[in-house]
This record gives C-alpha cells, sequence and structure tokens, in this order.
C-alpha cells in the first residue's frame, strides 16, 4: 500500500472553465494528472486529495467532477478547499462519493495502519489581510482540526495530517493548526493551496517545523503529478 498526495484540482466538468488562463501550462491539466494516477495508483493505494476540488457552486454542477475523482483508482480522501462552494452539506457530500471515496470533516478515517485526520485551515495570525471575521473561521477551523485530532487519537495507527490551507505562517513558523499536530504526534501534514512561480522549490520541498513534515502538493507545484507520501 503507497500513499499518494495533490491538490487543488480545480475541475469544471460542467462548467466552462479553461485553466490554462493561469498559465500554458495548465492546458489540459486534468488529462495529464488522471494519466499519471491510472499509471502509478492500484486499488490497494491511498490518494489524498487536498482541496479545491472543483470551481462548481452547486451539487448539480460539482457532481460530474465528484465522479471523474471518484471513478479513479484507489481509496480516496478529500477535503474541503477555500474554492469548493459547491460544498453545503456534509451528509449530501458524502452521499454523492464512491468507489472507496471518503471526505474527511470533523472526524478521521482509518485505512491500513494509517489514520487521516485534519481540516480546511484557513489564513495565519499576522497576514496582512487578516481581519475580525477571519479570526472567526480561524478559531472555528482550529476546533475542527482539533475534532478531529480527538478522533483519529482513539484509532490504533500514524496519524497523516491533511489540511487545505498551509498549516504555519507566511514566514513559517509555528500557528495553533501546527500546535494540535504535534500534541497528537502527527509526523506527516498534507497541504495544498498555494500556486505560481514563487513557490520556489527550494522553499517548500523540505519544510520542517516542530519536527513536522509539510508537504505541499498543489497539483501545479507537483507538475501535474502525484506526489509519493509513503512507499
Amino acid at each position: 500500500m503507497s500513499i499518494y498526495a495533490i491538490a487543488d484540482l480545480h475541475l469544471s466538468t460542467a462548467l466552462e472553465k479553461p485553466m490554462d488562463i493561469f498559465g500554458s501550462h495548465w492546458k489540459n491539466h486534468w488529462e495529464t494528472i488522471k494519466k499519471d494516477w491510472l499509471e502509478k495508483v492500484t486499488k490497494d493505494d491511498i490518494v489524498v486529495v487536498a482541496g479545491d476540488l472543483s470551481w462548481a457552486m452547486n451539487y448539480t454542477s460539482a457532481r460530474p467532477d465528484l465522479d471523474a475523482i471518484c471513478a479513479l483508482p484507489g481509496k480516496k480522501i478529500l477535503i474541503k478547499g477555500n474554492h469548493d462552494y459547491w460544498h453545503g452539506s456534509l451528509a449530501k457530500t458524502r452521499a454523492l462519493l464512491h468507489n472507496d471515496t471518503y471526505f474527511l470533516q470533523n472526524d478521521a478515517r482509518r485505512i491500513g495502519g494509517y489514520v487521516f485526520a485534519g481540516a480546511r485551515g484557513w489564513k495565519q495570525h499576522g497576514d496582512e489581510s487578516f481581519t475580525p471575521e477571519d479570526e472567526k473561521i480561524y478559531a472555528r477551523e482550529v476546533g475542527r482540526l482539533s475534532l478531529s485530532l480527538r478522533a483519529a487519537s482513539r484509532e490504533r495507527g500514524e496519524i497523516i495530517g491533511v489540511a487545505h490551507f498551509p498549516p504555519f505562517t507566511q514566514s513559517m513558523r509555528e500557528s495553533e493548526f501546527t500546535r494540535l499536530y504535534a500534541r497528537y504526534g502527527v509526523k506527516t501534514v498534507i497541504y495544498g493551496h498555494l500556486h505560481g512561480p514563487q513557490i520556489k522549490k527550494a522553499e517548500y520541498d523540505d519544510v520542517v517545523i516542530g519536527g513536522i513534515r509539510y508537504v505541499l502538493t498543489s497539483c501545479d507545484y507537483l507538475g501535474f503529478s502525484l506526489a509519493r507520501i509513503r512507499e
């Protein structure tokens, strides 16, 4: 069993949203990802998709994108990103998923010797744009992460953290999120959200804070291929 990860698929099966407006390297990005996925992943492997799954605004538009992810091999763990506006109800989202696909929220999921736990996260204190409204969302996300990690601690296995936003600050220092992961003995956290040429490999390829390895898996950062997290 191997663990793979990728984030920020930004699918738009039912919508006209060509991703190459963000650069020519995004052209047919889903076909590139899918080809790599099919070459690497077996039915016994695990794939974590760390948020921003679909551009859809409602379940009708999101369903083809979710079906496209579910159809692929492996046991899939999904989490919400900041652009997943279609996700309004955990029960409705989970009802749409099939073929060993699970949406993680306020709980944990054990597969073999691993337990997956996490929360979307949010901006960090100290960010220039941080507002009183952000404070409310930040506190809610910290609470969700705490619930998820508590659930994970009741299971047997290595806990793998899953986030969408970077759990650390812009200066790569600790936050309430990183301290929670540390409290529960997490050693690896998968995240996404960061894009573009300003995200330099030398800075983000080996981020370790408080003994925890943070793995950036935005699809453009990975060259539209899955990252192997565990053999």
